[in-house]
Formats: C-alpha cells, structure tokens, sequence
C-alpha cells in the first residue's frame, strides 16, 4: 500500500507497526504539510458491518478527546473499502518494547508513567469513554518521557492473546483485563483502573502476574487466581506501592479505587512521603541508594534505571569530554577523631543491647510462650472470642471486607494468620464479611435483553423478571426499571426490567457505500426499508457495481418501509478514443473496382 494517497491528502510511505485488527503507516498529509500515522483496518474485518459500525463510532468519540497524554486523533474516514484513523505521530517506541529492552523499571519510574496513564484514562473515563484494552502495547513512549495512550475503544486486537464472545466481539488482552472482561460482564472505569494494575505490576517486576499456554487458563488465573506480591519478586519494592497495585487489581470491582482521580491522589501520597521521609524508609532501609532487582529465580540484575541519587566520580560536558568534579566544593571538615571514637562505641553498645534483647524476647524473658495461632475463618466474632479464651489469646475486630465465598457476619482473614507464631496473651486481628455489600444500581436503559444477565452479575446483581410493551426501541431494549438506577441496593438484589417488543420501532439505516449493489439491497431490506431509485455514475474511488452514494446517512432512523435512492458507480471513466483521419481523395485517383480494366 505504499505509496497510495488516501482521500487525496494522505500520503502513506512505510508501515511502522501492525496490530492484531490493523496496520499502521506513516504517512504525510498534504494539506496541512505534517506527518501523521495512519490505521487502515485489516481486510478480512470489512466484511463484519457491527464492527465497522463501532470502530467508526468510537473511533469518532476518541477524536472528541484532546489531552496531553493520549494520542490525538485528527481525522476518520473510509476511501472504498478502506478504513482508517489519522494519528498523532509519536517518535518513541511502546511501553511493551521498553520494557523488553530496559527490563523492571525504577519505582520512581513506575509512578511517573502511571500517573500518566491514570490522567489519561481520567479524562476519558469523564467523556464517558472506556478503553477496555489498557496494556502496553497500547501505550507510546515519547523521547522527552511523556506516555501517551492509543486506540481508545479501537484495539481489542484479534490474536493468541484475545478471547471473543458471542454479543460484544472482542473484549481485551487477556494477559491484561479485567475478572469481569474474562467473563464477559460488564465493563466500566474500574476495568481499566484493574489493567492499568496489571501494567504497573509489569513494569515493576518485567513481567506480567498470570501468565499460561492457552489465553482461557489465564483469563480463569484473572478471575480465580492469587497473585504473587511484587516485593516477593523484586527486591525493595515499597509497600506502599505495592498496596496501590494489589488494590488497582482487586478482583472486585468494588473494592478498587473508585476513579483513576483517587488512584492518582494515592500516587502523589506515596511520592509526597518519599520526599519527606526519602528512600531509605520507602524501599526498606537502602539509604536512598538504587535497589538490587532480581529475578524472580535470583538470577541478575534487571535494568538500571534512570534514577540515581549519588554523585559521579566525573561528569560530562556539552563535547563528551570527561572533567574532573571540584572535589572540595562543598566538602566537608574531617571528624574529630575524638568524637568518631565516641560515636562508634556508642553504636557497638547499642548493637550489643539489641542483640540481648532479641536473646532475651526470644527466651520468652518479656512475655509468655509463643504459640501457633488457631484458625477462625468463617466463625463470627463473638465464635472466635470464645475459642481464643481457650489459648490465652485476644481477637479484634479489623476491617469489614466484600467476600464472594465467605457469608455476612463471619470472619474472612486474620493477622497473624492461621498456623503462624503468636504470643501468649496477645492479640490476632480478624477481618469481617459484609457479603456482596451494598452498592449502586447499574442503569439498564437501553442495554438489550440478552445482556443483562452477564451485565448484573459483574455487577453483583441479577436479573429479576422481564415483561415487554410496544415501543420505539428496538425488540429487547430495556426501557424502564426496578429499582430505579442510581439507587443503593444489597448486592444480589433482582431488579425487573420492562423491554420494548419493537411494534413501534423505527427502522436504523445501515452503512452501505462500498458495499456491492446485492449485499446493499440486502442490507436495507433486513433494517426494514427498500432500495428505491438506483442511478450509475463513474468513480475513480469505487470499484464498479459498488455503492458510492446513499441517500440516507448510516444509523439515521427512518419510518419502516421507506425506501432508499442508490447511486452505483461504473468504475473509472474511459479515456476518450482518438480515431486516425481519412486522407481525402484526389483528382485521378483510382479506386480498385477499375485497377483491372483495360
């Protein structure tokens, strides 16, 4: 396709990356004299008329949205039976391939990108846009540093990695999405909060948290599975950090940050306090100083990073000469020796009193016994105080927690947990199910029958009963509710939805240009209208006997049976023919009815 010029502007040159549903290619617009990336959709999705629908909508709604972290659309078109996207052309390369080379980042790093991301996703989670496919691919790394998010509601990519349903298509990368997204619920800004998680989690670690050899075993690892903390894969990971990311990839819903706002907020928290306090006290006593990463068998390093408190040796100038640091500025006077001496008997005194008191807690000299702590899961409170008096230990209440497995009222986890030391007379702190819990009323209006199942599950709900009336709506769209959306509600709660029967419904015009004139006329019969005038005219973008013109717009909503005028291209008009002149004839010519006469 090099080398063609789209909607007489467009100019591609070279391909410059290919995803699962498209290609892209640099390309030059004319027009406005800049270079642009364009995304021509792949041929063998042409022919889904759903799909083209949606990546034409939600490609459109993606060009509503201008933000310094997310890629710019400028244009969406179709030429014929191409379609494509105009982008923003960023010189960098995608966070997947960043990681591929520089391996685990810096913790500093991590939250750098990832607020970028979460004020990426904020704005468009405000645009009531949702992306569904968070995952670095899917994230540009410009040279200066800045992330930029693409393909917003576009790249559900079709791959080894993907999983289809039967209603909606292509729902995520199944290494990234959400427990939800694996069972075909529902999808909300939580979704991309929990991918934007798993993203974080890569970054820090260099790899992805489930990982298996057939995309259903990792979608049942997202929704069943236990993730391994990343401190116990890399060394000095902040705690903090580390409650954000297992807090981002909850797998419920509503136990995760409720907007990619109070996930930022969380962010500036941990970056505020490591300006107070520094590193050492964040990473776990390294003193500031870049930790060791390791892989997760322990074998080497993985890559330095961009962050580097200390002071070199040598710096650089502008011309890459190496010039000696001024090794007395702001240089230090010497320590007394007096005082040294003073301070490192001080220090052994002091390691020698701690090491005594550890022998001496360990003796049992502060306290009783140590004992194994009992298991008081899925007893109540008031279950686990009674059988704690029988080990000369004390329970109290900690946090009431949303459990699918365990019921309200019952203890769901400990600390210490079940089998771990404990003193005798200390304490064990329990957390409390409160169920489901309670939450918001998802707004059904408008969604169709046949989702509403897998729509209120993910939601934590279900389907109570279904009775229909005459409506505009299609067949199946809910048009009204109870209880009313918006309203608190315990989870499992049914709620009854009224649909339309689609007796007063109105036919939707579908997109039939490019299409052949039989696929066209079939298209509109089964919408509920009827080809009307066709014309023939000559085209130099539409093959003959392709649509190059219909008289409504696509999803335009028109009375039943009202018919449609077609214009059919020709094709290319010929070229004009040029025939040779006849020499005309001269006195005493001769034709050859006489050559043979005498």
């Amino acid at each position: 396709m090099s080398n063609k010029v789209l909607a007489g502007r467009y100019e591609l040159f070279e391909r410059i990356g290919e995803g699962g549903m498209s290609v892209v290619y640099k390309a030059k617009d004319k027009l406005l004299n800049r270079f642009v990336a364009i995304k021509i959709l792949k041929p063998q999705f042409i022919g889904d008329h759903k799909f083209i629908d949606s990546f034409r909508r939600e490609s459109q709604a993606a060009a509503s949205m201008s933000h310094p972290n997310i890629v710019n659309i400028y244009d969406v078109g179709r030429e014929g039976n191409i379609h494509y996207i105009v982008m923003e052309l960023i010189e960098g390369k995608t966070l997947s391939d960043y990681i591929k080379a520089q391996g685990a980042m810096s913790y500093p790093k991590v939250i750098a990108l990832s607020k970028q991301i979460a004020a990426a996703l904020s704005f468009a989670h405000k645009n009531h846009i949702i992306h569904r496919d968070v995952k670095p691919h899917n994230v540009m790394i410009a040279p200066n540093g800045t992330a930029k998010i693409t393909d917003f509601g576009i790249a559900k990519a079709v791959n080894a990695a993907t999983i289809v349903d039967n209603t909606e298509g292509i729902i995520g990368s199944v290494h990234y999405f959400s427990p939800e997204q694996a069972r075909g619920g529902y999808v909300d800004e939580k979704s991309d909060i929990y991918s934007l998680g798993i993203v974080m989690y890569e970054m820090l670690t260099g790899r992805v948290p489930f990982d298996g050899d057939n995309p259903v075993n990792i979608a049942l690892m997202h929704i069943n599975g236990e993730m391994i903390p990343p401190s116990k894969l890399v060394a000095g990971v902040p705690p903090a950090l580390e409650h954000i990311i297992l807090k981002c990839t909850d797998k419920y819903p509503v136990n995760r940050y409720a907007s990619a706002d109070e996930l930022i907020e969380a962010l500036n928290n941990l970056e505020f306090v490591g300006s107070v306090v520094g590193s050492s006290v964040l990473m776990g006593g390294n003193n500031g100083e870049p930790q060791d990463r390791m892989q997760a068998d322990g074998q080497g390093p993985i890559a330095e990073t961009d962050y580097d408190d200390g002071e070199d040796e040598y710096e650089e100038d502008r011309a890459g000469k190496g010039k000696k640091k001024d090794k007395n500025k702001n240089k230090k006077k010497p320590m007394d020796k007096k005082k040294k001496m003073i301070i490192i008997g001080s220090c052994v005194a002091a390691g020698i009193l701690i090491i005594g008191l550890i022998a001496a807690a360990a003796l049992g000299a502060f306290g009783g016994k140590e004992i194994e702590a009992p298991n008081f899961k899925n007893m109540t409170l008031e279950e686990a105080k009674d059988a704690a008096k029988e080990y000369n230990i004390k329970v109290k209440k900690g946090d009431e927690v949303i459990s699918e497995e365990v019921e309200k009222g019952k203890i769901v986890s400990q600390d210490p947990k079940a089998g771990e030391m404990v003193k005798e007379g200390g304490t064990i702190k329990v957390n409390i199910s409160i169920g489901l819990g309670d939450g918001d009323i998802p707004d059904l209006t408008g969604k169709m029958q046949n989702e509403l199942e897998a729509y209120l599950k993910a939601a934590g709900f279900s389907l109570g009963s279904v009775t229909s009336e005459p409506g505009q709506e299609p067949q199946g769209t809910v048009i009204r509710q109870d209880p009313a959306a918006g309203t608190k509600a315990e989870k499992g709660t049914a709620i009854n939805v009224v649909v339309s029967d689609g007796s007063k419904a109105k036919a939707i015009m579908p997109f039939v240009t490019g299409m052949t004139l039989g696929d066209a006329s079939s298209a509109i019969a089964n919408a509920g209208l009827k080809v009307g005038n066709v014309t023939y005219d000559y085209s130099d973008t539409y093959a003959n006997g392709e649509v190059m013109w219909q008289q409504f717009e696509g999803n335009a909503q028109k009375e039943r049976g009202t018919s449609v005028k077609l214009i059919v291209s020709k094709g290319k008009k010929p070229e004009p023919t040029t025939q040779t002149p006849q020499p005309t004839p001269q006195p005493g010519d001769t034709d050859g009815e006489n050559e043979n006469e005498d």
